[in-house]
């Protein structure tokens, strides 16, 4: 059992992964702006945190096992959570990541591709920017899970690939990941670290 603590708890991905967390008997912190929303239960504790206040976040992470970030990129970048889990000694960083860095056949990024929706620009851009500073980053042992290019609300199958650089594209050319088997896939990694200092990728 571990201490996980989860910036953006209230979020689509955020709320899965409490699931599945508490679901494996972890502890929780919950942490997002306004928690009103997290069902107050045994093993789950919520806190109100601006993630932007770099001293508030640190007190909220400090003395847990894990912190996972399912903060959105493009509001909280990659120096708002790495400073203050480094500060707070948390050992572990796993980021919610996006399908915009991962790499197509040719070689080119997803978010390079011709056709890439402008409205997921911004968001992509600055994942791809939070992947990098992570890939600088030494002290921390950190893990960033890229899902697929669709990720969509469904039922938790429990099965699923796993990939590492490459978007990953089902045999009825679907790249699709529920929020539900994204959360087991990272839950999976907390308990059996695989992808120290790496970034991996989840799909059907």
């Amino acid at each position: 059992m571990s201490s996980i603590a989860i910036i953006g708890a209230t979020g689509r991905a955020g709320s899965q992964l409490l699931e599945e967390a508490l679901r494996r008997g972890h502890r929780v912190t919950a942490i997002a702006r306004n928690t009103s929303g997290v069902n107050p239960r045994s093993g789950v504790v919520a806190k109100d945190v601006d993630a932007l206040d770099s001293h508030a976040l640190q007190a909220a992470v400090q003395g847990h096992d894990v912190v996972i970030s399912a903060a959105h990129f493009a509001t909280v970048p990659a120096s708002a959570v790495i400073g203050p889990v480094k500060q707070a000694g948390v050992p572990r960083l796993l980021v919610v990541g996006g399908a915009g860095s991962l790499l197509l056949p040719d070689g080119k990024r997803v978010i390079d591709s011709e056709g890439f929706p402008e409205e997921y620009r911004a968001e992509a851009s600055a994942g791809a920017q939070f992947l990098a500073q992570l890939r600088e980053e030494t002290a921390l042992d950190w893990t960033f899970l890229s899902p697929s290019a669709e990720f969509v609300e469904a039922e938790r199958r429990g099965e699923f690939r796993l990939g590492s650089e490459h978007l990953l594209v089902s045999a009825a050319g679907r790249s699709w990941i529920s929020f539900a088997d994204y959360a087991v896939a990272l839950l999976d990694e907390v308990e059996a670290p695989k992808h120290s200092r790496q970034r991996f990728t989840v799909g059907y």
